[in-house]
């Protein structure tokens, strides 16, 4: 499906701060979202976190630099508000601070390492973002980003239900301003932005025991109906409240089926330069 181009400005975070979002972003660890950049961190670097949702890696990577000094960074008072209580609750001393990632309100030159999880696919101009993060970096420091490509998920049991929900999910991205499939494009765009040295690796997450199964289509299921996503579906006339609720009930039955596996795919890159 095309999809159109929109200004930085346009762009919109597309899953929203309902309490099942959070909860899907809360478990996330340096450990799991951020281990091919672990190895580069050292104590007393300076560390920048732009995107850094409900602070939990931001905590992580806090610890990993300490005594260095971290700032997390996200683009509404509401947004960051959860990364300072979060480290607050850690113990750990994190700078926050409500800025556009397309205008860092942060001086050239600042930080060792800059980080972004999750960011790209939701920014209107991720190019110019990324030129930020270079900007804020210095000269031989690295910039550390990793975004998941929705186009390469892949599940089983299949059933058309599921299908349609990735579908619905990557019409709602590109409404936004955002691209869902964002992991594939990350190394050129660091290009586009002016880096001179791309390192690109790969890793996933996979659902497959019934644990993660559960936690995974049980947050599915509750997103589909009551998040950001559920109101921007129904209100454009894209989805009924009973497809989504088709949708909701094969997210269960995926969950329930010993057979279920589902891998999703992340592109990480190293950008230096």
């Amino acid at each position: 499906m095309p999809h159109p181009q929109h200004s930085p400005d346009a762009a919109v975070y597309t899953h929203g701060h309902h309490e099942s979002v959070l909860r899907s972003h809360n478990v996330r660890t340096a450990a799991d979202s951020a281990a091919y950049l672990l190895p580069h961190l050292r104590g007393g670097m300076d560390l920048l976190d732009v995107g850094s949702g409900p602070g939990t890696i931001t905590a992580d990577l806090a610890e990993a630099v300490a005594p260095g000094t971290v700032t997390a960074v996200e683009a509404t008072e509401q947004a960051i508000a959860l990364a300072r209580t979060a480290c607050a609750e850690r113990g750990v001393d994190v700078r926050c601070v409500v800025s556009d990632a397309h205008r860092l309100d942060l001086p050239d030159g600042s930080y060792d390492v800059v980080h972004a999880h999750q960011v790209l696919q939701h920014v209107g101009d991720p190019v110019q973002a990324l030129r930020e993060m270079r900007r804020v970096c210095r000269p031989d420091g690295v910039v550390a980003v990793r975004d998941a490509d929705y186009a390469g998920f892949t599940w089983f049991p299949r059933p058309p239900e599921l299908d349609r929900w990735l579908e619905l999910y990557r019409r709602a991205a590109w409404a936004n301003g955002g691209e869902p499939d964002a992991g594939r494009r990350l190394p050129a765009w660091a290009r586009a932005a002016g880096f001179a040295d791309v390192q690109v690796s790969s890793s996933t997450w996979c659902f497959a025991d019934a644990r993660s199964r559960a936690w995974w289509g049980g947050m599915w299921a509750e997103r589909i109906l009551h998040s950001a996503i559920a109101a921007q579906l129904t209100e454009a006339g894209w989805a009924t409240r009973d497809e989504l609720g088709e949708i909701s009930a094969a997210w269960l039955r995926w969950a329930e089926d010993p057979d279920g596996v589902l891998v999703i795919p992340h592109v990480e890159v190293l950008a230096r330069g």
